[in-house]
């Protein structure tokens, strides 16, 4: 059974893999019936092959890179259009090797402005696409829901409020979870932390985190790192790298801050130690959530970016979290009103215990609680996606069949 699959970004290559690790597990539970008839070019239907567009933790799963996901990383209507031509030839290079394997099943992971069009190629071609991760059409653009109505044949989806959306308009939508919402605890203590990584363990830990893509992280990290400043020596700061930025990119626009910064090579023990965080919008700000980390969020595009998609907003907050609980639990701090000012007063009402703190960390459990859905407790949100996408699978050969 080949299985073309599509992350463009840090995230999404990392629920790729996710995804990938339960899908072998699940079909290793399939021996016969509808589903074997699928994938009659291997001996058992735990032959899976995946190739396709991530990085290195989908290659670290199993999936043959055919398109690097770094190559795609790009924020912003401006940004895309300078990149146009290079994304283009990268679109054609997929289709191509998609044209000589002939997938039995596409899988297409966020990235809307890519994959879209791998969805609308593979469906011109008769083959079956699933959208995980779906695009936040109802927070703008809402008419581009027709795209995955017309060209996706389910729609795996990770917050609560996004089935009935796409379900009301014509999408075979399923809420499946949160791939982070279990996400558990890092083993390694603060002290062994501190340890590993230069840092002193009697003060507190403010984690920065200004994007994952390069572009986000120069429009973000110097005000943020301003921020820093005005809140003084009296904290560490840790900047955790994403595997899509060089650590030199971090190392110059530090190196003149006159605060302890440190670049640290994971995201979680960081979230998990620190005090408080200051952290861009985005998937951090899930995993800071999930972390039980009090963070203000920010976040700033270029001003061209900013004037184009202002008028199509459709929701009443940008933090993930706030949209999830309904509520504003963390500051948002967007454009104009991101300064180092209004930052550093955002995060001296939560780094005290008290009412602010409590509060927030409350809010923080909502969500978390609620990206996990009525589950059972028991499957993580890939191992539901992984047996949507094999029950669909298994439907489509049994229509095939008569």
């Amino acid at each position: 059974m080949r299985i073309l699959i599509s992350a463009g970004e840090a995230s999404g290559e990392m629920y790729g893999a996710q995804l990938i690790d339960a899908l072998r597990t699940a079909s290793g539970h399939v021996r016969a019936g509808a589903l074997a008839g699928l994938a009659a070019r291997s001996q058992t239907t735990s032959e899976l092959n995946f190739f396709g567009v991530g990085g290195t933790k989908m290659r670290a799963a199993g999936c043959e890179i055919v398109v690097d996901a770094e190559e795609l990383s790009v924020v912003g209507i401006t940004e895309i259009l300078s990149h146009l031509p290079r994304i283009w030839r990268l679109f054609h290079r997929l289709i191509a090797e998609a044209d000589r394997r002939k997938p039995d099943l596409a899988i297409v992971i966020d990235s809307p402005a890519f994959n879209w069009r791998v969805a609308r190629q593979m469906k011109k071609r008769g083959i079956p696409v699933v959208y995980y991760v779906c695009p936040q059409f109802w927070a703008w653009r809402q008419g581009r829901v027709r795209l995955l109505r017309k060209y996706v044949d389910k729609a795996l989806v990770i917050f609560p409020f996004e089935e009935k959306f796409y379900r009301d308009r014509g999408v075979d939508a399923e809420f499946v979870g949160h791939p982070l919402a279990d996400l558990p605890r890092p083993d390694i203590s603060r002290d062994d932390y501190a340890a590993q990584n230069g840092l002193n363990a009697g003060k507190a830990w403010i984690t920065l985190m200004p994007g994952s893509r390069m572009k986000e992280i120069q429009m973000n990290l110097p005000e943020i790192l301003r921020a820093s400043e005005l809140l003084g020596r009296e904290y560490e700061y840790l900047i955790p790298v994403a595997p899509t930025v060089p650590k030199s990119l971090i190392v110059e626009l530090t190196k003149a801050i006159q605060v302890p910064v440190h670049p640290v090579p994971d995201s979680l023990p960081a979230l998990a130690h620190s005090r408080v965080g200051i952290i861009a919008s985005g998937t951090a700000t899930v995993e800071a959530a999930i972390m039980g980390l009090p963070f203000v969020m920010v976040y700033r595009v270029t001003p061209l970016t900013y004037l184009l998609g202002r008028w199509a907003v459709k929701v009443p907050h940008f933090a993930m979290v706030n949209l999830i609980a309904g509520e504003e639990v963390v500051p948002e701090l967007v454009q104009h009103n991101f300064s180092a000012e209004k930052v550093v007063s955002a995060v001296r009402q939560i780094i005290p215990d008290g009412l602010p703190r409590e509060k927030m960390l409350e809010g923080l459990r909502k969500a978390r609680h609620l990206m996990n859905g009525e589950q059972d407790g028991h499957t993580h949100p890939a191992e539901r996606a992984a047996e949507a996408i094999l029950h669909l699978a298994s439907q489509r050969r049994l229509s095939e069949n008569g």
